[in-house]
C-alpha cells in the first residue's frame, strides 16, 4: 500500500490518517496574571489559531512554501503549539526531509508525549530503518488511543515481518474491527484470518 495514504492529513484537529479516529488539540495554559497581559494572550491565541486554518488552506493548494511560513509564524506566537510543530512535520515528511520531519514531530512530542498522530507518523518516518522504534512509538500511540486503526495495521505489518504472526493477527483484528475499509489493506496471509465485522472481543480490546 502507498505511504501516502498512512501520512496523517494537515487538519487542525489531527487525524491518524484519513477517516480515522481524530484527536482535538487542547488549549495550553497561559501564566499570564495581569489583565493586560492575559489580552495579549488572548490576542496571540486567537491570531495562532486563524493563522493555524490559513496554514491548512495554503496545504490544500500546495503552497506548501507559505504553509511553512505561516507555522513558523504560529510558532512565534505560540512556541507550544504541538500542531504547528506537527503540521511543519508532515510538510517535511511529504518533501523527503526526514531529518527536518522527525525533528518537528520531536518538538511536537516534547510539548505532548501522549500526541498519537504525531507519535504515528514518526513510526512511519522510521520504520524503514528502526522497525523497533516504530513498534515502540506504534504502541505509545495506540496507549493514548486503543481505537486508532491504522495504527493497529502498521503494528500488525511490524509484527508480521518479524515473524510474530499471532501479534500481527491480533492488532490485524483490532485495526478493522475499528475500521472495516483497512480489511483490503491487511496481508493476504492474514485476511480470510480476519473478519471485516467487528466481533464483540475485537471492539472490547480496542477499548
Amino acid at each position: 500500500m502507498k505511504r501516502r495514504r498512512l501520512w496523517v492529513t494537515l487538519v487542525g484537529a489531527g487525524a491518524v490518517a484519513t477517516g480515522v479516529t481524530s484527536w482535538a488539540i487542547t488549549s495550553h495554559p497561559t501564566t499570564a496574571t495581569a489583565p493586560e497581559s492575559k489580552t495579549v494572550q488572548g490576542h496571540k491565541s486567537q491570531e495562532a489559531a486563524t493563522l493555524l486554518q490559513a496554514g491548512n488552506l495554503q496545504v490544500q493548494y500546495r503552497d506548501y512554501v507559505g504553509a511553512t511560513r505561516t507555522f513558523r509564524r504560529v510558532l512565534e506566537l505560540d512556541p507550544r503549539n504541538k500542531v504547528a510543530w506537527y503540521d511543519l512535520g508532515v510538510i517535511a515528511h511529504q518533501e523527503g526531509r526526514a531529518d527536518d520531519a522527525r525533528k518537528a514531530y520531536d518538538e511536537a512530542l516534547k510539548i505532548d508525549p501522549k500526541y498519537a498522530s504525531a507519535l504515528y507518523n514518526k513510526a512511519v518516518l522510521v520504520k524503514p530503518r528502526d522497525p523497533g522504534q516504530a513498534v515502540t512509538l506504534l504502541q505509545r500511540a495506540i496507549a493514548a488511543t486503543p481505537r486508532a486503526a491504522t495504527a493497529h495495521l502498521q503494528l500488525g505489518l511490524i509484527l508480521a515481518q518479524k515473524d510474530r504472526d499471532d501479534e500481527a493477527e491480533e492488532e490485524f483484528g483490532r485495526a478493522v474491527a475499528a475500521d472495516p475499509s483497512l480489511h483490503s489493506a491487511i496481508p493476504e496471509a492474514f485476511r480470510d484470518k480476519v473478519s471485516p465485522t467487528p466481533t464483540s472481543s475485537q471492539a472490547g480490546a480496542t477499548r
